[in-house]
């Protein structure tokens, strides 16, 4: 542990706290001080100028990654019949109804993506209390209500990741590894930033994108320059 904490010191005396980097020599950074054993996150943060306590300041939205988030993604469906054998077909982890919402409503919850056909959202709207608070309830703004499940699936299995900004007007998400290449990262961030700003609420005054930093899981934060980020 000794060893891991002068790593760590090492790798954020490589990064100048104050300094705002372009977008490429930020990720060259990061790629630099991501020396653990383990293929670490890549994760992106975005103070945005909104209160998300005004329903028209609202950010969310969903975006596939060009290069795949780089996670291994368990997926759930809620579908019948028909539905429910094209949701196995295409790769979901889990398919049920009924027997689903009761697992979800003890708290067996074995996914990270949940997504369900519009008939089925009676009975999943159920589960929004148990749901909603891991930010897995389905919802047809990103795609995971939807009757074209195998497109769902295929998505949230291929790199789609959805953003939804917390209180404070924070956005945080995951936008690959650290094994990735460079050019992959710089692709996957650029699609991201892309698509935060494709989502900016019409109620928003002022700067929208405020600050934008990446890290991986045990590196230091590397702040970018904005205006590199959104020339996409």
């Amino acid at each position: 542990m000794a060893h891991e904490g002068k790593r760590i010191r090492k790798a954020r005396k490589t990064v100048d706290r104050n300094m705002v980097y372009s977008i490429d020599d930020a990720v060259k950074l990061l790629k630099q001080s991501a020396t653990t054993k383990f293929d670490e996150t890549v994760e992106i943060a975005m103070n945005l100028g909104v209160d998300p306590r005004h329903a028209d300041q609202m950010v969310r939205g969903v975006v596939n990654l060009p290069n795949g988030s780089g996670r291994s993604v368990r997926v759930a469906v809620f579908a019948k019949g028909d539905k429910a054998d094209e949701a196995k077909k295409a790769g979901a982890d889990i398919v049920g109804a009924e027997e689903l919402a009761e697992d979800v409503q003890k708290g067996k919850i074995d996914f990270d993506r949940c997504i369900a056909t519009p008939d089925m959202m009676p009975l999943v709207g159920k589960l929004g209390k148990v749901l909603g608070p891991r930010n897995l309830m389905p919802n047809p703004k990103v795609g995971t209500v939807t009757a074209d499940v195998t497109e769902a699936v295929k998505g949230a299995k291929g790199g789609a990741v959805e953003f939804r900004v917390e209180k404070e007007g924070i956005l945080h998400a995951g936008v690959g590894k650290a094994s990735f290449s460079e050019d992959a990262l710089i692709a996957n961030i650029k699609a991201f930033a892309d698509a935060v700003s494709k989502a900016k609420p019409t109620g928003v005054k002022g700067t929208y994108v405020k600050r934008v930093a990446i890290s991986s899981t045990m590196g230091p934060g590397v702040k970018i320059e904005p205006s590199s980020l959104m020339a996409v």
